[in-house]
């Protein structure tokens, strides 16, 4: 569905004559250079896209990739327009999750039409920043491209911050005293954490051709907006590697800290049996019957085995316990 249609001139939206859905309408309001309007769509279905795409002349192929969404973070270039693919993010604390949804950008010359899948990263807020912008504004299409641009990496720098409050929590569960198990946790972790560099890394490039100039269609006065656009996405890429790594470093801490604890009930395990063994030798010995044996007869002889079994287990405990084990 259509959700907004706009006219922008001299760096400020001027009221429709018109209504938001007829786009023929729209367009023809659009007489002068300096003048474009923005369409913006939120899945949109097929024979809305279709009219959408002959009104403003938008190469099949882009329509395509469109409709079906689910694309990889790209810039086009398609005859005298350009199509430009943003994956939006939104973290689900509960469900240590990353949503994702995508945002479609078709730009021209004195248009720019969005589409939107998925409920994350409206564009309401975007489309405000503009409008109090007029300097924004005064950059035509480029400014559009700017603003949504920045909304979706700021968006970026909300999922990674909350990554790392995630990540911090599992490293303090790893050395934590209790025996809790994190390695399911872990491989969620870096499971969203590949879901965002998957987002994040591919729009690196195009970010980094708008901010030097060098992308035709493009306002080349705006590059310093995408400079900044590209510096907070380097902070994002450069914290999602670190997070990879810190729960790479914290899954091999768990696995070390579990062999670890493991050992140390070995050990007690054994110097458990250790304890049992004399006595039970020579309980063993003189649970024999034969008739032969030393102090079979002997008045004293089963308090003397009582006492060895007790001074054996006495002996093997104070070993274990100077050796560590108990």
């Amino acid at each position: 569905m259509i959700v907004d249609s706009a006219l922008y001139r001299n760096g400020a939206r001027v009221q429709l004559e018109s209504d938001i859905s007829d786009l023929a309408a729209v367009r023809a309001q659009c007489d002068d250079p300096d003048e474009f309007v923005w369409i913006g769509m939120h899945d949109p279905t097929p024979e809305e896209m279709t009219a959408v795409a002959q009104e403003f002349a938008l190469h099949p192929l882009a329509v395509e990739d469109a409709l079906k969404a689910h694309q990889r973070p790209k810039l086009e270039h398609y005859d005298d327009s350009l199509f430009l693919v943003l994956k939006t993010l939104w973290y689900v604390d509960e469900f240590d999750a990353v949503e994702t949804g995508e945002i479609n950008l078709f730009i021209g010359r004195d248009f720019v039409v969005t589409v939107r899948h998925g409920e994350g990263s409206g564009l309401q807020e975007p489309r405000r920043y503009l409008e109090s912008h007029p300097e924004l504004v005064r950059h035509g299409p480029t400014g559009v491209v700017y603003a949504v641009c920045d909304r979706v990496v700021d968006g970026y720098q909300t999922v990674a911050a909350a990554l790392e409050e995630d990540v911090d929590e599992v490293e303090a569960s790893v050395f934590a005293a209790d025996r809790s198990d994190v390695s399911p946790r872990i491989y969620i972790l870096k499971r969203e954490i590949a879901e965002v560099r998957r987002a994040v890394l591919p729009l690196r490039d195009p970010i980094r051709r708008a901010a030097s100039g060098s992308v035709t269609g493009m306002d080349e006065a705006a590059a310093p907006y995408f400079r900044d656009v590209g510096d907070h996405l380097g902070r994002v890429a450069e914290t999602v590697d670190t997070l990879d790594t810190l729960l790479s470093s914290a899954f091999d801490a768990q696995q070390a800290r579990i062999s670890v604890q493991q050992n140390e009930d070995m050990r007690k395990i054994s110097a458990g049996v250790g304890l049992v063994a004399a006595p039970t030798l020579i309980g063993a010995i003189y649970g024999m019957n034969f008739d032969t044996m030393p102090e079979l007869h002997w008045t004293f002889g089963y308090p003397m085995a009582l006492a060895m079994m007790a001074l054996s287990s006495l002996l093997v405990y104070v070993f274990f316990k100077r050796s560590g084990w108990l």
